[in-house]
């Protein structure tokens, strides 16, 4: 069965953030738009350019009124070491997200049970907590930023706007289809 349209489960954790320690659970994720992104692990590979990608737009995120809470199953502690003795990680912002009991990871449907790894997978939330959109890749296969902010733009305007659905490629300001029965066939 597809989490895609269903509320984010329950969870508890701690991340670090804006040079410390937080408790992090679902109720954070309801009010705004979030964006939870699962990586394998710390001090790895193609996980650091993926959260460099992402600082580097956080605030393009931001000015959507878009958290982004990155989730490994590395501790918190990894994380802050990590961010302490990396240029790339060190600029990221945004919560990163201990999962190391896998209880968050196992909740989205993203553990890889052999490793004990998560996924490369996004879930983009909305205000409700509902999951809008899911990407899982290969773990040797990198997620672009600008991509996702695209689908975040993508999903804010169709929660806007209902009657509208939004095309391959749409970027903000490009025109949407209104889904009817004369638009079958015509596109």
């Amino acid at each position: 069965m597809s989490a895609l349209n269903t509320r984010i489960p329950e969870f508890s954790a701690t991340a670090y953030a804006d040079g410390g320690f937080r408790d992090i659970t679902d109720q954070h994720l309801l009010g705004a738009w979030s964006v939870v992104f699962f990586y394998p692990a710390d001090f790895s590979f193609v996980c650091p350019t993926e959260l460099a990608d992402l600082a580097s737009r956080y605030s393009e995120f931001k000015e959507l009124q878009t958290e982004i809470y990155s989730v490994s199953t590395d501790t918190h502690f990894s994380h802050k070491a990590w961010h302490d003795t990396s240029e790339a990680i060190g600029a990221i912002e945004f919560p990163m997200v201990g999962d190391p009991s896998g209880q968050v990871t196992r909740g989205f449907g993203v553990m890889i049970e052999e490793t004990g790894l998560a996924e490369r997978a996004t879930f983009l939330i909305n205000p409700e907590g509902v999951i809008k959109a899911i990407e899982i890749s290969d773990g040797a296969v990198g997620r672009d930023a600008r991509d996702l902010l695209r689908k975040v733009r993508a999903a804010q305007w169709v929660a806007a706007n209902p009657a509208e659905v939004c095309p391959a490629r749409w970027v903000l300001g490009a025109d949407t289809l209104k889904p009817s029965a004369e638009l079958v066939g015509q596109i």
